[in-house]
């Protein structure tokens, strides 16, 4: 049996950025859609040493290696492919499965291997239906939107028969089970036991995991009549709607090249600008964006434009998804296209050239937003700006850089036409309270999503109420900056305020100072098992996480100075190299 689970694996390497590790051990310049450098196997004066961030591997020209992040750190670092998986997973904070886990995750990982077949086989066989004489509505419904052939092709529209067993009958015929089936989603049984067609005579979309794996469907109605419109598949063990983006596998490559990704919301918002030349479109298939799904777009770019549906609904969406991203840390732009039109129908009527342009005219999301707040509403009255200043306050409280939150009080106050030191003050009135407010509404909601702490603040935690003398001696070896932006920052930083403290009044004292939600998280956690690690294996790797964070703000801005231009920056990119290299050799010695 292998070693570990097969998903560990994909998932760690879908979540590592092969350029991220590369670039921690070899300086690398961006050449097109690869980057380049001298190759860390072989001597060489020119470099010949790439790397394909897009297909996740690397290759050298002059010496021939090449392979995947796996292979990188066991060449580099001179390990057997076991310990680069762990060095991986200790770097990007991910549990390594135990034997037992891994026994477990050896069944799903067979389960998810057939889930994928299953949507494999369905994919092609819907493609074939829609070629049928039975397929013809469908095929209608895909010239009356101006979708090409072309275009059908590279998306994979299909169509789903209306009879109630025919893909059943189909898969069952080529050994899929009956369970296995109901399982992935394309049957639905019912309360009288008997098992259908989930899809039946729809127009069917692929929806597909980034590496181009179908992984579920979505079924448009083709009749007034037929309800809902949309249809899609369930979650399964391969498909979690809030962590795929749609469209994302055939345009993540223009979005790299491009630098931004334009974000709409539907399936046929995506097909028109794709197909008419603007490649780096995806969708996040009519719902709200949730972070899951921002993390994954920012593997591939840091700017975004949304495009969303000009109606009240789209448009209070685009807020919200802004927010997000920015949250998420991203730069936004919103496009606003006429009243009556979205993407798909704009792009139809007038044309791929007319959307671009629409796109280059998209604003900066704040401005959009106060724009759209003072949209309506008669400044000119003591009432009217007295409600746009409430609505403002609520937004520029949520902008973090208090420079930032200082302009945009500027332009309240020239919108509203009241003093800047007045709009000023309100603002960092609203930013104190939203912050004093958030603290406790985050400790109660991190009591109910307790697994989102890393297992070592849990681990910590548990010690300090069950072996305070212990914990405060490993907290002594961190510092403040260790902790910064953990969950349990508070409780952790009150913890290290209490050294000096007798051992045996520590667990009382602590939590007199933490508020009512810490406190029922910290006791749900103290009132469980043991720690899975030592209290100085928990320092550890907080301090590796700390490192890690420090080392992606270098990144980032070596980045940002290779964007300005590599040879006027060069000085203080070599600063920064130094920096990131020293990083990783205290990452190093902590392993």
């Amino acid at each position: 049996m292998a070693l570990f689970p097969q998903s560990f694996i994909d998932d760690l390497k879908t979540q590592a950025d092969i350029l991220r590790i590369v670039q921690d051990r070899v300086p690398l310049r961006k050449s097109g859609v690869t980057w380049k450098g001298l190759c860390p196997f072989h001597s060489e004066k020119t470099p010949s040493f790439q790397v394909n961030p897009d297909k996740g591997f690397f290759y050298c020209f002059g010496c021939g290696v090449g392979g995947d992040v796996f292979k990188f750190i066991e060449l580099h670092d001179k390990v057997g492919f076991p310990d680069a998986v762990r060095s991986l997973a200790g770097r990007m904070g991910i549990p390594v499965p135990e034997p037992e886990e891994a026994r477990k995750d050896a069944a799903a990982d067979r389960e998810r291997e057939a889930l994928l077949k299953i949507h494999e086989v369905a994919a092609a066989w819907f493609r074939d239906q829609l070629a049928t004489p039975a397929g013809r509505a469908a095929r209608r419904t895909l010239e009356t939107r101006g979708v090409r052939p072309e275009s059908i092709e590279a998306i994979g529209y299909g169509y789903a028969p209306p009879g109630r067993d025919t893909l059943r009958r189909d898969l069952e015929q080529q050994g899929f089970a009956p369970e296995l089936l109901v399982r992935s989603g394309l049957l639905s049984k019912r309360d009288d036991g008997s098992v259908v067609d989930r899809f039946r005579d729809r127009l069917m979309v692929p929806i597909c995991r980034e590496n181009g794996a179908v992984i579920a469907f979505g079924g448009r109605a083709m009749r007034d009549d037929q309800q809902p419109k949309y249809l899609n598949s369930p979650e399964t063990a391969i498909y979690t709607k809030g962590r795929t983006l749609y469209g994302l596998h055939l345009s993540k490559e223009a979005i790299r090249r491009q630098g931004h990704a334009v974000l709409v919301e539907g399936y046929f918002d995506f097909a028109q600008p794709w197909q008419v030349g603007i490649q780096n479109v995806v969708a996040s298939s009519g719902t709200a964006l949730t972070p899951a799904q921002a993390r994954l777009l920012r593997r591939f770019t840091g700017k975004v434009v949304l495009s969303f549906d000009p109606d009240s609904a789209g448009q209070t969406a685009a807020a919200r998804t802004s927010e997000l991203l920015v949250a998420e840390g991203f730069h936004v732009n919103v496009a606003v296209l006429p009243g009556g039109e979205d993407p798909d129908t704009f792009v139809r009527r007038h044309g791929g050239q007319a959307y671009v342009q629409k796109l280059k005219e998209s604003r900066p999301y704040l401005e959009y937003l106060l724009d759209r707040e003072a949209a309506g509403r008669d400044l000119t009255q003591p009432e009217s700006r007295r409600e746009f200043l409430d609505a403002m306050l609520a937004l520029a409280a949520r902008i973090p850089d208090p420079a930032a939150r200082d302009l945009f009080a500027d332009r309240i106050a020239h919108k509203a036409r009241i003093t800047e030191e007045v709009v000023r003050a309100e603002i960092r009135r609203a930013a104190v309270e939203r912050r004093a407010s958030l603290k406790e509404a985050e400790a109660v909601r991190g009591l109910r999503l307790v697994g989102e702490l890393k297992p070592a603040e849990k681990d910590l935690i548990w010690t300090l109420l069950n072996r305070p003398e212990a914990a405060l001696g490993a907290l002594g070896e961190l510092d403040g900056t260790d902790l910064d932006g953990l969950a349990a920052e508070g409780i952790l930083q009150a913890a290290r305020s209490l050294a000096g403290f007798p051992a045996d009044t520590l667990p009382e004292s602590l939590l007199e100072r933490l508020s009512t939600g810490e406190v029922l998280l910290v006791r749900g956690i103290g009132a469980g098992s043991g720690p899975a690690a030592p209290p100085d294996d928990c320092v550890k790797a907080l301090k590796r996480l700390r490192y890690e964070r420090e080392r992606g703000d270098l990144q980032r801005e070596i980045d940002r100075l290779q964007e300005l231009g590599a040879a006027q920056h060069d000085a203080e990119i070599t600063a920064l190299w130094a920096r990131k290299k020293d990083l990783l050799t205290r990452i190093e010695s902590l392993n």
